[in-house]
């Protein structure tokens, strides 16, 4: 099973962009579908990115963009012009299957968070 340990999270001004990485351990990646979850307060969990575990086939929410690499064993997360509405902790997460749901419970390996707060 791998282990996923997320960065690159902090305070970001609106307007701002955010790049997120999440590097795992242990298995091949390339085992793994990947999915980014945020939870903001008050708020339940929800899926913004899933990717294959190729990294051939991708879903975004809204203008976020997830991407693979399997030979640096990293997901990342992007999205540019940043709103106060995205402070969150996100999560990665990964299901070891090649496709990836938009089902929080479908996913075995879940990262601690990384904290992204956006505000002046």
């Amino acid at each position: 099973q791998v282990q996923l340990v997320e960065s690159g999270g902090g305070l970001v001004q609106p307007g701002g962009s955010l790049r997120l990485s999440c590097v795992a351990s242990g298995d091949p990646f390339s085992n793994y579908a990947v999915g980014w979850f945020r939870q903001a307060p008050g708020k339940e969990l929800e899926i913004i990115a899933g990717i294959t575990a190729s990294g051939a086939t991708t879903y975004g929410k809204g203008r976020f963009t997830i991407s693979k690499d399997n030979i640096k064993s990293t997901a990342y997360l992007q999205k540019d012009n940043l709103r106060p509405e995205d402070t969150a902790v996100y999560f990665c997460a990964a299901r070891k299957d090649l496709l990836y749901t938009l089902s929080a419970n479908d996913y075995e390996v879940w990262g601690r968070g990384t904290q992204v707060t956006v505000s002046s």
